[in-house]
């Protein structure tokens, strides 16, 4: 945790990804990623795969039978990128990736999502080819925007005929309106790339402890909710340390009280229901009416077991969860629902 985005990419992750060209390894890795979401209080995940075929769809056949319901990604990166993670050309990779898109189709509870990595790692050509397969297949899109400032600046020199780091998406029809999109991040989104992200639909995963550890910055997530966008919460392993939604609602505040005191007071801080809103019903609205209990949704639930976390007092459900929140980085999870299916 001692680099920012771009110097953390190359120094540690694209290392680490790269090993997954390897089955035996991805096998080994997924395996335990897939066991540790099941016993989560998590019931549906976006989840970034590498450039590895193979790979991901041995991702997505586990999820399957830990009847996980998730959208699953086969990266794209076709420049900036180490050369034994970078695709041989964009016609390469659109064929592998429409190849998995069509072996993907034998899932259930699996689908997969097109992973543009962000604009950096992808050329135009590329993008148009993503663009052709979204309108062809009419999967969804997932990516990253508005992440880091030296990021939005090498966007900026990259694609001098765009206004902000979304257009660089939104003029492959990648970005919302008719192509159901998430972005991660959003921290330093303008006026004009949020107003964009509002009115087209596009979903924000809000990553606090990910923008923390490679000190990013704070995303300004209240303004978004104010605005009546879509947003949801992300764990974004491994800029992330945990798979809890609890500890991410709980940094999602924390980082919100900074935010409030240190660079914007005219924005008061998050609340614990705006937290867990977003860690529901906010993120579950991208797969439809998923995260509530009202009539109509489908049936997620999780039973938690809070009695380790002790007291001497009478706590409301209200306090139960927010200590829930706070205390319980791993709470013991005794079952699972998954649009009615009982999982764990």
């Amino acid at each position: 945790m001692d680099l920012e985005l771009i110097d953390w990419l190359n120094t540690y992750t694209f290392a680490e990804e790269a090993k997954y060209r390897n089955l035996d390894y991805a096998e080994k890795a997924y395996e335990i990623f897939v066991q540790d979401l099941k016993e989560s209080a998590t019931t549906r995940a976006c989840i970034f795969g590498t450039i590895h075929t193979d790979a991901t769809l041995l991702l997505m056949s586990k999820l399957e039978q830990a009847g996980i319901k998730a959208y699953v990604g086969k990266v794209n990166m076709d420049r900036n990128s180490p050369d034994d993670l970078c695709e041989e050309s964009a016609e390469q990779a659109a064929a592998d990736t429409e190849k998995w898109i069509q072996e993907s189709e034998k899932f259930v509870n699996v689908k997969p999502i097109l992973t543009p990595r962000f604009t950096l790692s992808c050329t135009d050509a590329l993008f148009e080819k993503l663009s052709g397969l979204q309108k062809k297949y009419h999967v969804p899109v997932q990516s990253h925007l508005s992440e880091n400032l030296d990021e939005i600046e090498w966007v900026k020199r990259l694609c001098p005929g765009t206004r902000n780091y979304g257009e660089t998406y939104d003029r492959y029809d990648l970005f919302g309106n008719d192509c159901p999109t998430i972005m991660a991040h959003c921290v330093y989104s303008d006026e004009n790339e949020v107003e964009m992200m509002r009115k087209q639909q596009v979903f924000v995963a809000h990553c606090p402890e990910s923008n923390a550890n490679l000190s990013s910055g704070v995303a300004p997530v209240k303004n978004y909710l104010k605005k009546g966008m879509k947003v949801g919460l992300g764990s974004d392993l491994a800029a992330g340390t945990t798979l809890s939604m609890f500890k991410a609602m709980s940094m999602a505040v924390q980082c919100s009280k900074l935010r409030w005191r240190l660079y914007d007071q005219s924005v008061e801080p998050l609340t614990m229901e705006e937290a867990f809103y977003m860690a529901t019903k906010g993120g579950g609205e991208f797969f439809g009416k998923v995260g509530s209990f009202e009539k109509g949704y489908e049936f997620d639930a999780v039973v938690v077991d809070d009695t380790s976390i002790r007291t001497p007092q009478k706590v409301s459900v209200k306090e139960r969860l927010e200590r829930l929140m706070y205390f319980a980085d791993h709470p013991a999870i005794a079952a699972k629902f998954i649009n009615g299916v009982k999982v764990l």
